[in-house]
């Protein structure tokens, strides 16, 4: 009888296969929880631009020419409330105000989401 050689993967050859695929594929999830989570601050950067620019409009409607100072509130968006400090200050033309507003994700208002400047005078 003649022996007949076997052919196939050994023992090592299969374990290095599933390092390399095991590798692969923290790689890939990590990858995508990196892409989830910038989707995310994406989403909230977005939503707190909205709110500024809210703000600003909010004032440019209620009135002609704001006082200078600073207020502070907070403004439903999306499925939470954010916070927001608007400081009216003049500008170089006596006719302006400047109006620059930050968002906040909490009531400490600590580091600013995002931030947004706009300019108030008549019509």
């Amino acid at each position: 009888m003649i022996a007949r050689r076997q052919h196939g993967f050994t023992l090592l050859e299969v374990l290095v296969a599933l390092a390399v695929v095991s590798l692969a594929l923290v790689a890939l999830v990590r990858a995508a929880g990196l892409s989830a989570d910038a989707l995310a601050r994406e989403r909230e950067t977005t939503l707190a631009t909205w709110v500024a620019a809210n703000v600003i409009s909010d004032v440019r409607l209620g009135e002609r020419f704001p006082e200078i100072g600073r207020r502070e509130g907070v403004m439903p968006m999306g499925t939470r409330d954010w916070y927001w400090r608007l400081e009216v200050q003049g500008s170089d033309d006596p006719a302006l105000r400047r109006l620059e507003v930050a968002v906040f994700e909490d009531a400490a208002r600590v580091r600013p989401v995002t931030s947004l400047t706009g300019f108030a005078g008549p019509p």
